[in-house]
């Protein structure tokens, strides 16, 4: 096509835009350090350190590989944003696409961002720093950084001769002058996140962290530990026959998996299975692109499939080659899919035969552990079985439930009497008697509406406003909401 060049003008985006754009794209801090892991994974690194030092409003976190590393000139390229698009060709071992993971991620995280790298025994460091980009107007890439970072760096290099160091200062959330090293709250709130950074790690590269080409992937010291979705080794796994869809000249495999009933694990088994969101956050598909993890626990919105406590054992992996990512809609996040459709609907036979097959071992030899394990603020009720009897209780952990109980309002005490008798009288009865197995018209939150309705919205306002008066920042409470149910089902507020 032949462009006549003086029709057009240009049109760049203005880097405060930018900048603001990539840092609203949704990244949970866990995810967003899973992205910096990915580049030290491409760059053949065997082992990788992440680190979370408090220090108050000054507090900081930095990841470090032992990786090829990179010249002066590559570590530019890295650092600028889009530099490479997704049809860039990429080796086998790169696990990116578009070219803004390193920016996208930091910048959701922190104010300032600063690499070193070295392929050949000379370091390079490179510092954006948004303050600077947002009063200038320009793409500002500092040669070097400033002497407390350059020292922070240095204690991080420990001498090695090669590698990256991701360092992120000024973190968002926590760095305030109304924030002391001595704020025990934020400080809790800090290492919480470094708890669930982890547990995700440990998910998302789990095929990483095993085998003869095994990595190791160290939070402050502690060795991540894998931990498979599919109790792939336990005897009394049911594993579904493999079958590979045809998609675009290459082969889509799909392996489903039916966990074992809770009387054939032992308690530790039984609490390590519920995974990092608890059962019912953990089942269906598991989709990896390069054996990383991109999605985990989603029933892919495939029409008359959603979460329930009778499908807790049914999961499905799902491995994409990385040539079909635009097929498959994979985010910059790496983050959300969307299957295409010429396999939805072999996807949805396969979840439907698992899920039946799951149904069945919950029914004959299973018992009820929806939600038992996993995180405490995410559901509104929970179920156990003690001394025989099923108990249904609401949880006293849900912010909404604490908010409204544990500040000494004039009405706690009806609102105490009216949980009690609502715990006392669920109507278990009525429900067998409605309920068939495999029935359509089980209650559905809020009517199922993919985009939230204003009365969903309004009860997740509630829940955001508690989540920010219990301690939690406002990207924190996002985070929560994001995979709280039935909000995890929805498009609102906590998804932008």
């Amino acid at each position: 096509m032949s462009v006549k060049y003086e029709d057009y003008e240009v049109a760049a985006p203005d880097p405060a835009g930018m900048v603001a754009s990539l840092s609203s794209l949704g990244y949970s801090l866990e995810a967003a350090v899973a992205d910096l892991v990915d580049n030290s994974m491409s760059a053949k690194a065997r082992r990788i350190d992440v680190e979370f030092t408090w220090a108050g409003w000054d507090s900081w976190i930095a990841v470090v590989d032992d990786g090829e590393g990179m010249t002066s000139d590559q570590l530019v390229t890295a650092m600028t944003v889009a530099a490479r698009g997704p049809g860039t060709v990429r080796t086998s071992t790169d696990l990116g696409r578009f070219g803004v993971g390193l920016k996208s991620a930091s910048f959701s995280q922190a104010r300032q961002l600063t690499v070193a790298s070295s392929a050949d025994s000379e370091w390079s460091v490179r510092t954006w720093d948004l303050d600077v980009v947002e009063t200038s107007g320009k793409w500002l890439l500092r040669r070097g950084t400033d002497p407390d970072t350059a020292a922070l760096i240095e204690g991080l290099r420990e001498g090695a001769d090669k590698g990256t160091i991701v360092l992120w200062r000024r973190l968002k959330g926590f760095h305030s002058e109304g924030v002391g090293e001595d704020d025990e709250k934020v400080q809790q709130q800090f290492y919480d996140e470094a708890e669930r950074t982890e547990s995700h790690l440990g998910m998302v590269f789990a095929r990483f962290l095993t085998g003869s080409g095994r990595r190791t992937i160290r939070v402050s010291g502690t060795p991540v530990e894998p931990w498979d979705p599919f109790m792939a080794t336990h005897p009394s796994v049911q594993r579904l026959p493999v079958e590979n869809l045809p998609l675009a000249g290459d082969q889509v495999r799909v392996e489903a998996f039916v966990l074992p009933s809770a009387q054939r694990l032992s308690e530790d088994d039984h609490a390590r299975a519920a995974g990092p969101a608890g059962w019912l956050g953990q089942q269906g598909f598991y989709v990896y692109r390069r054996d990383r993890l991109i999605l985990a626990g989603e029933w892919l919105g495939l029409a008359g499939m959603r979460r329930e406590e009778r499908y807790n054992l049914a999961r499905i992996a799902i491995d994409i080659p990385a040539e079909t990512d635009a097929d498959w809609g994979v985010d910059v996040r790496k983050a959300t899919v969307v299957p295409p459709v010429a396999l939805r609907r072999h996807l949805r036979r396969i979840a439907a035969k698992t899920r039946t097959r799951a149904a069945e071992v919950l029914r004959h030899r299973g018992r009820v552990s929806a939600r038992t394990h996993g995180d405490p603020l995410l559901y509104a009720w929970t179920v156990k079985r003690e001394n025989g009897q099923v108990n249904c209780r609401i949880n006293r952990s849900h912010p909404l439930v604490r908010e409204l109980l544990q500040h000494g309002r004039d009405s706690a005490p009806e609102a105490r009497a009216l949980i009690r008798l609502l715990e006392e009288t669920v109507p278990v009865t009525a429900l067998r008697a409605l309920h068939e197995t495999d029935s359509e018209d089980d209650p559905v939150p809020f009517g199922g509406a993919s985009m939230a309705p204003p009365e969903a919205v309004e009860v997740a306002e509630q829940v955001f406003k508690s989540l920010v008066a219990q301690g939690r920042s406002p990207s924190a409470a996002r985070d929560r909401i994001r995979v709280m149910p039935p909000f995890d089902q929805m498009q609102g507020f906590w998804n932008t």
